[in-house]
Parts: C-alpha cells; sequence; structure tokens
C-alpha cells in the first residue's frame, strides 16, 4: 500500500471533492480537504445539485446534522454521482440515536450504490441491523466482532466499511485492514471524525481501489495526528498542528510511521 503516492495524485490532480454535510463541522471539513490538495466544494442547494456534482471527483455525504429535506438533496446528488461513475462515501454519524437517522441512513444506503459506508462502531453496528444505542455521535461500546461486522456489511452492499476507533477497521468483504494509526487527542475535539470522512472522499477520488484509498487515508490522518500530538499538550494547538502535518508530511515520514495489518 502506497500512501504516499496517493498524497501524490491528489497534491497533482486537486481533486474537486463535493460535499453534503455536517454544519458544525463543515468548515473543518473544507480546511482539511484544502491541505491535503483538494478542492473542497459544499453545495447544499437541491437547485444546484445535479450540477455540482457532475464535476465533482467524489461526493462525501455526512447525516450528523440531518433533516428530511437535507436527506432528499443527498439522495440527488448520490443518483447524480452513480450516473457519473463518482465514488460516495457516506458517513453514517449518529446511527443508532434515533429512528428518524437510521431510517434515513438505509435509504440513502438503499436508494442508491454507496461505495463507502463510515462511522463508529455503534453507528456502523446499527446500519448493520444491530441492537444497540448511539450516544450523540460518540460510540457507545459493543461487545460485538465489529471485523465480522465490517465484513459482512461490505459483502451485502457490495461497498467498502470503514469503522473507526481506537484501532480503525476497513473491509470491502475480501481484504480486511486493521489500522494502528492515531492518537487520544483526536477524541477531544468535535469534528475529527467528518475530518477523517473527508480525507478518505479525496482519497478515493484518485484512488479507484476503495479498500485501499480508505485504510490509507485513516492511516494518513492518524500519522498527522501523532506528529502533531507530539508538540501539541492541548487540543486548541493540536488541531492547528493537525493541519499543518497534514500539509507538510512527506514520505519518508508516512513510510516509517504507517501501522496498517491485513486481518
Amino acid at each position: 500500500m502506497d500512501i504516499f503516492h496517493i498524497v501524490q495524485q491528489i497534491r497533482t490532480r486537486k481533486p474537486v471533492v463535493h460535499h453534503l454535510t455536517n454544519w458544525v463541522t463543515i468548515y473543518d471539513c473544507a480546511n482539511v480537504v484544502k491541505v491535503l490538495g483538494g478542492s473542497p466544494v459544499m453545495a447544499h442547494a437541491p437547485e444546484e445539485i445535479f450540477e455540482i456534482t457532475g464535476i465533482a471527483s467524489s461526493l462525501v455525504l455526512n447525516i450528523g446534522t440531518l433533516t428530511v429535506d437535507f436527506v432528499e438533496s443527498m439522495k440527488i446528488a448520490a443518483k447524480t454521482a452513480n450516473l457519473n461513475k463518482i465514488p460516495i462515501v457516506l458517513d453514517v454519524c449518529g446511527a443508532g440515536a434515533s429512528q428518524l437517522r437510521n431510517r434515513k441512513a438505509y435509504e440513502l444506503i438503499e436508494n442508491s450504490h454507496i461505495d463507502i459506508i463510515k462511522g463508529n462502531a455503534s453507528e456502523i453496528a446499527a446500519v448493520a441491523g444491530e441492537n444497540v444505542r448511539t450516544r450523540g455521535v460518540d460510540a457507545t461500546e459493543t461487545n460485538l466482532n465489529l471485523i465480522e461486522i465490517a465484513s459482512t456489511l461490505a459483502k451485502k452492499k457490495k461497498c467498502v466499511v470503514a469503522i473507526t476507533g481506537m484501532h480503525d477497521i476497513v473491509s470491502d468483504g475480501e481484504q480486511t485492514f486493521l489500522i494502528k494509526n492515531g492518537h487520544e487527542l483526536l477524541s477531544h475535539i468535535v469534528g475529527t471524525g467528518c475530518m477523517v470522512t473527508s480525507v478518505i472522499g479525496t482519497f478515493a477520488a484518485v484512488e479507484k481501489d476503495y479498500g485501499i484509498a480508505a485504510a490509507g487515508a485513516l492511516a494518513f490522518f492518524g500519522i498527522a495526528a501523532e506528529i502533531a500530538a507530539e508538540t501539541a499538550e492541548l487540543p486548541s494547538s493540536f488541531k492547528t498542528k493537525l493541519f499543518d502535518v497534514l500539509y507538510f508530511i512527506d514520505r519518508d515520514t508516512v513510510e516509517k510511521r504507517t501501522n496498517v495489518e491485513q486481518v
């Protein structure tokens, strides 16, 4: 897995990454795409979604601040992306917290082909049909076999499933990766989960093996977090340094620090 090659492709090709995303974290999602070298677009109006999605290299959907109308806009974008063979990343943010959220996540998954479904353990378990509850947008502890859930859901929906946590899991149903990069400070900042979804979307814009794209994005983001934490003691300075590291990180650093296992 040549993660830095994907980063070089992003920096060279500057892909347009269209978002219909969480209003709480939208600014950070735009910034993280920009520092990677991509071009973020956040067009939510249904009147222009068809046109904007058509010029994008990938589409990121995030139901963190969903409304019924907003999800209808997401459906238009998803159908347009499918028509144009543009990869879709869906962050099932908060799935398991309410019936509305579960229902809308299911609708998005059933009404179009989602290439990468991403969430924390309880969110993905909820989408997979397990009886779990999510506490807001934070993961609830489960005793489930997450590798099995990721693999089974990926096979069922013919997609890639990414589960974030202490160790991230990525599966396309055939190959499964365990990503051990990251830092505990990520859990003390609102929006890092949404940001990494945008990183996955940016990687998927240039890497057509979506399992590699998702695993590589999670490792790359995790490595940046490790480096940022070396000189940042508090969440605010950590966040600033995280953006800086994502901007200047080099191949040698990525290759030395990558901690990804195939399981």
